[in-house]
């Protein structure tokens, strides 16, 4: 098997080994990393190096499969030079695709704003949460802002689960999170740069936590790309559970649209 530059990370026939082999391909090259060719994949080593060293989440057990029943989400951007449309993949703790975000809706008129100015984060955003079948999960939108941003949740069919919105302009950023008109929860920037997120409940016990982690110096300076992890402490209710995975999954683009300042 030839594989080229353009081919997807993952495991491929070991084109160095034996039959039966697996050898994982990271985008780019092939690693050291083999494995013997079974029914279920095996971890995938990026994703394994994301949550455990940069992140220092410990391997917990395995969770229900779903976004909404994992214990750890592993967030990556797909990595741009230019960034015209947010597109994430979304993994377990052990390299399984959950799901994914994009943006949908986009006019010619935004991606072109894109392209040449960030004028774009004073327009309208609407995200899917999507899951590994492509089924949407959730909808985000967050309207045209001036200062400071919002976020809408709702399911598919429309129902409204809450809204995130941002506290203050200075400082550690904060969000409340609020649904049917009480606030549930909020999540609290851990400094200025806004890298880490604590997120508590409505009597500020942290019930999970967002830690950015890095590709490498030179894909953080000449791409767009970020990529997070999330760790939940333990079950949570719902609506905070769809709020909480909603506000992960979309930190970067409906929270901090603009990557040169919060505001």
């Amino acid at each position: 098997m030839t594989t080229q530059s353009n081919t997807p990370s993952g495991w491929y026939p070991d084109p160095h080994g034996a039959a039966g082999t697996l050898r994982y391909w990271d985008g780019a090259q092939w690693t050291e990393h083999t494995h013997a060719d079974q029914q279920t994949a095996p971890p995938d080593p990026r994703v394994l190096r994301q949550v455990r060293q940069q992140a220092g989440v410990a391997p917990s057990g395995a969770g229900g499969g779903t976004l909404f029943s994992e214990p750890v989400l592993v967030v990556n951007q797909k990595a741009k030079l230019i960034e015209l449309t947010n597109e994430y993949s979304v993994y377990d703790q052990n390299g399984n695709q959950l799901g994914s975000v994009t943006e949908v809706g986009q006019s010619a008129l935004k991606k072109v704003l894109r392209f040449v100015s960030s004028l774009d984060q004073f327009m309208t955003h609407k995200l899917e949460i999507r899951d590994a079948h492509g089924r949407p999960q959730l909808v985000l939108v967050r309207p045209a802002k001036i200062f400071k941003s919002r976020v809408v949740i709702e399911r598919p069919d429309g129902q409204r689960v809450g809204e995130i919105v941002q506290q203050n302009m200075f400082g550690k950023i904060n969000f409340a999170m609020n649904a049917d008109g009480r606030q549930v929860g909020a999540i609290k920037a851990e400094n200025w740069r806004a890298w880490n997120f604590s997120i508590v409940d409505h009597a500020g016990n942290e019930v999970a936590r967002i830690t950015k982690t890095w590709e490498g110096l030179a894909k953080t300076m000449f791409t767009t790309a970020d990529n997070y992890v999330l760790q939940i402490h333990y079950q949570l209710p719902e609506p905070l559970l769809s709020l909480v995975v909603a506000t992960a999954l979309t930190v970067d683009t409906a929270l901090k649209q603009d990557a040169r300042g919060w505001g």
